[in-house]
């Protein structure tokens, strides 16, 4: 297939557009610089320059894909209504990359046991309500002959395709090098669904030759707390114990929206759908095994993708 992947020079998007070529699939990606374009190539991947505002340059490419995949931001409406309106009435796979902040309840560091499955989701916060509008537009897609799916992410760990960082775990090691303390927020009771890249990276293939039109699916493989992700990697870098952080500071350090839900919400969810629908067998080691054992073996570019 000819596949058209946004954010192809990203974490998440450069991991998914490398295991397409991997597969055999023909990858273009839009990238915002040129230099990026060379990157690219070492990793099979042809790129074209361009923003998400590029409405006209969107329609195009993903009129003439076999399949588009939205991996630069979950949170742009613009970009997924141009996408869709290049794709309306063909019966390609559109295969939209949202984040499971959508169920964070930023609860300052504090544990919960509410799990969310994929058809039982809550009411948005008014901090989530734009991208949960954006996953329902995708899904309603299914209604104009595109076969649709919305891929939730959760916690993201691993070392990428490309030399850059996952969104959460990244950010507590930057800090604790800095300041010489493992640091999470409040007591780091909060828990996160979470996923290794490369297994992210297989669903995203199996989705693209057996998705339903109108899916949703949670990815993940487990959970753990962030006390107990801290914790394994203060060990890992031989420091002390980690801290507590009020989430006032941990607000200073990480901004709002990173410190309340990215690393100070829980966010508990079962993705049952991909391993029943599509057969994903997640097969990676566990966050606390990979912080343990990998998470300091490659040194990584500062750049993030969205959660």
């Amino acid at each position: 297939m000819k596949v058209f992947i946004t954010g192809a020079a990203g974490y998440i998007g450069g991991s998914i557009a490398a295991g397409l070529v991997k597969a055999g699939h023909q990858v273009v990606g839009l990238v915002r610089q040129p230099e990026q374009i060379e990157e690219l190539k070492k990793i099979g991947v042809d790129g074209v320059v361009g923003t998400l505002d590029d409405r006209d340059l969107l329609i195009a490419q993903a009129r003439s894909a076999d399949a588009v995949i939205n991996a630069a931001s979950s949170d742009n409406r613009a970009a997924v209504e141009a996408i869709i309106e290049g794709l309306s009435g063909s019966g390609k796979v559109f295969l939209h990359t949202s984040g499971s902040s959508i169920v964070g309840d930023a609860s300052g560091g504090l544990g919960t046991d509410r799990i969310y499955h994929e058809d039982q989701l809550p009411e948005p916060t008014p901090d989530k309500a734009a991208r949960v509008a954006i996953d329902k537009l995708v899904l309603a897609a299914a209604g104009e002959r595109i076969r649709s799916a919305v891929l939730c992410n959760t916690l993201i760990y691993g070392h990428g395709a490309l030399p850059r960082d996952s969104v959460q775990l990244p950010r507590l090691l930057k800090q604790a090098r800095k300041s010489g303390i493992v640091r999470h927020v409040g007591p780091g009771l909060n828990i996160w669904s979470n996923v290794h890249i490369d297994d992210v990276v297989d669903l995203y293939l199996l989705a693209l030759e057996k998705t339903e039109a109108g899916a949703f699916y949670f990815v993940e493989n487990g959970e753990a707390s962030f006390r107990d992700m801290t914790a394994a990697m203060a060990r890992a870098l031989g420091m002390g114990e980690a801290q507590d952080w009020p989430l006032e500071q941990a607000r200073e350090e990480w901004g709002y929206e990173m410190a309340s839900y990215g690393l100070g919400s829980n966010s508990r969810v079962r993705g049952q759908r991909a391993r029943g629908q599509l057969g994903w067998t997640p097969r990676r080691p566990s966050v606390l095994e990979w912080i343990a054992g990998d998470m300091l073996n490659h040194a990584t570019a500062t750049r993030h993708a969205d959660i």
